[in-house]
């Protein structure tokens, strides 16, 4: 189904009557967004306005993934469901737009994540390493024996995907206060201090180089410290590991699947 195409979203929800709407697509090429805003906005923003009216019309729940990229980076702690948005790019208008639409669901949780990696590339999935995230890309490299590069000052929370999955279940299954919730691993660090935790594990550290933003160009600007705080989804009854526990389950998922 094209998410895109309001008629056939509306349809296919009269058809099914779904309890709950899971939205996981997304635009997510950060640089691509800047060369094409038509094709973002269509899929990350005004896509969520049809699913949110699908979901109104079934009386169902939306559950809609963001991003951190909505925030500029420009504080010096994790962010909370209570900062104000800043998007730098196209990429995080068109992710904040969707936020706002899919607010327009009666019932509705909009969960953050950031940096998401794992569920699917650790099972041998060829589609999911292929278009997977900045971690698992980086493993995929070291395991090659190719180098990697770690900026040294992007500060993130990442997600990992099976944890999020989790998040999601126990929202769901608790019926949780609906709105805003940051689903991301608790803790934070530098990309640098990610690939390092996992090179330590795969004994790939010779491979590592630190970077910073400025010595990479990019076409789109990114948010140099966007760790997200995980208090009130934790509150609400989701157990969040820190990130050095996702990132060893992830890496241990993924030795077990060759």
């Amino acid at each position: 189904m094209d998410i895109t195409d309001p008629d056939a979203v509306l349809q296919m929800a009269r058809r099914v009557r779904p309890d709950v709407i899971l939205n996981c697509a997304a635009y997510n090429d950060v640089d691509g967004a800047e060369d094409d805003p038509v094709t973002a906005m269509a899929v990350n923003g005004f896509a969520v306005r049809a699913l949110a009216t699908a979901a109104r019309e079934s009386a169902a729940v939306l559950v809609h993934y963001g991003t951190d990229f909505v925030f500029d980076g420009g504080v010096e702690e994790p962010y909370d469901e209570l900062a104000v948005p800043a998007p730098m790019g196209v990429y995080g208008t068109s992710k904040l737009l969707g936020e706002w639409f899919a607010c327009g669901a009666a019932r509705h949780y909009v969960l953050r994540v950031e940096s998401l990696f794992g569920g699917g590339a650790e099972a041998g999935d060829s589609d999911a390493r292929r278009l997977g995230s900045t971690l698992d890309r980086m493993v995929d490299a070291m395991l090659a024996g190719r180098p990697v590069r770690g900026f040294t000052d992007r500060t993130v929370s990442p997600s990992y995907a099976p944890d999020v999955v989790l998040a999601t279940r126990a929202l769901l299954e608790a019926d949780a206060p609906t709105g805003l919730y940051h689903c991301v691993n608790t803790g934070m660090a530098t990309w640098f201090e990610v690939a390092h935790f996992a090179a330590v594990s795969l004994q790939c550290e010779s491979l590592l180089t630190p970077v910073t933003t400025d010595s990479v160009a990019t076409r789109a600007p990114r948010p140099r410290f966007c760790a997200l705080s995980n208090a009130k989804l934790v509150t609400a009854g989701a157990v969040m590991p820190p990130w050095e526990d996702a990132v060893t389950r992830y890496l241990a998922a993924r030795h077990d699947s060759t």
